[in-house]
């Protein structure tokens, strides 16, 4: 009996350092964290990436990196899940192409385990992911509306939009703020759809320079008169600029935009762009890398929104819009 009791507690000793090891070899693994973007050539996903890279190397952890192949690819993007799951990935990092499309994607993954944080685009619903670390982007819209609604002056404004693509959340954000804060009336934070009110001319840009160009000839087609354009991104405005230039047009015309890149805080200072409003995305990447890394040691998620900040930035301040200069705008641009 004595001899069983013996056998017994061996045994427990031994599971119970089996135990031990195993936690111990979980927890000092490497960290595994996912990042997926919306496209690997936008400047803002580039610098995403690059912010995400330097964050995991300063705290060790390992980075795997994805995108889809162009704005809206949500079938690269789901894919892209599939395989980081597969290689351990304990938590990933998404700036969704289609809000909607890809939740089945990450409810399956977040059911094994991952923690998922969409970073400067939300999911429809907001709740399909852990957290959110993104730009207030109706506050993004308001700024830039704001200003170009007093840089006209007594003109009567003449506007095109040069949007994402149909049913987007960030860019319905973006053009709805526009649009509130030049004036249009009945616009708030929670209005869903894409509102036209006083538009001469909305087409879709999918955030690429080429493709903003084109949106910039059909809408000078349609209404020669346009003297105020909106852009959800700077690639955007700067295809837009091309087409005016083309038509002779470039210094009757005002841009306003969204991003605050480097490129594009150049163009501020350029006169391309009239104003932009500056985002962070090395602040959303860096802080998405830290929580999957404390996730990994802790077992403890980040939940929530966290704004990670927006700036108007112009070379032509204007009385009652807050703004900062290019010059503070190329010392932040990207949050470096």
């Amino acid at each position: 009996m004595r001899h069983a009791r013996l056998i017994a507690a061996t045994a427990l000793l031994a599971a119970t350092a089996v135990t031990v090891t195993s936690v111990q070899a979980q927890s000092s693994a490497q960290p595994v964290i996912g990042l997926i973007t919306k496209t690997e050539t936008n400047p803002f996903f580039v610098k995403m990436k690059e912010g995400a890279q330097k964050e995991a190397t300063r705290l060790g952890a390992k980075l795997l990196t994805a995108a889809g192949k162009a704005d809206g690819d949500n079938a690269g993007q789901v894919a892209a899940i599939e395989n980081m799951v597969a290689a351990g990935a304990r938590t990933i990092l998404i700036t969704p192409s289609d809000s909607k499309a890809i939740v089945p994607a990450i409810a399956k993954a977040r059911a094994q385990g991952v923690m998922v944080i969409a970073l400067d685009s939300p999911t429809e619903p907001a709740s399909a992911v852990d957290a959110l670390f993104a730009t207030n982007n109706y506050q993004a819209g308001i700024l830039i509306g704001q200003w170009a609604r007093k840089a006209m002056g007594t003109k009567k404004p003449v506007i095109a939009t040069l949007d994402l693509f149909p049913g987007h959340p960030v860019g319905i954000a973006r053009h709805n703020g526009f649009l509130a804060g030049f004036g249009v009336k009945g616009i708030t934070a929670s209005t869903k759809d894409l509102v036209n009110t006083g538009v001469a001319c909305a087409q879709d840009s999918f955030g690429d320079q080429t493709k903003g160009q084109t949106a910039m000839e059909n809408c000078l087609q349609k209404n020669p008169d346009i003297n105020v354009v909106y852009t959800i991104n700077e690639p955007a405005a700067a295809g837009a600029y091309q087409a005016l230039k083309a038509a002779g047009k470039e210094k009757s015309v005002l841009i306003v935009s969204v991003d605050g890149g480097c490129a594009g805080v150049r163009n501020v200072e350029g006169g391309v762009i009239g104003a932009t409003s500056q985002q962070y995305p090395l602040k959303m990447a860096s802080m998405g890398v830290a929580a999957g890394v404390n996730y990994a040691k802790t077992g403890k998620k980040v939940s929530g929104y966290t704004d990670t900040g927006v700036t108007l930035i112009t070379n032509k301040a204007m009385s009652g819009v807050k703004s900062q200069n290019g010059k503070f705008g190329l010392a932040n641009c990207w949050g470096q």
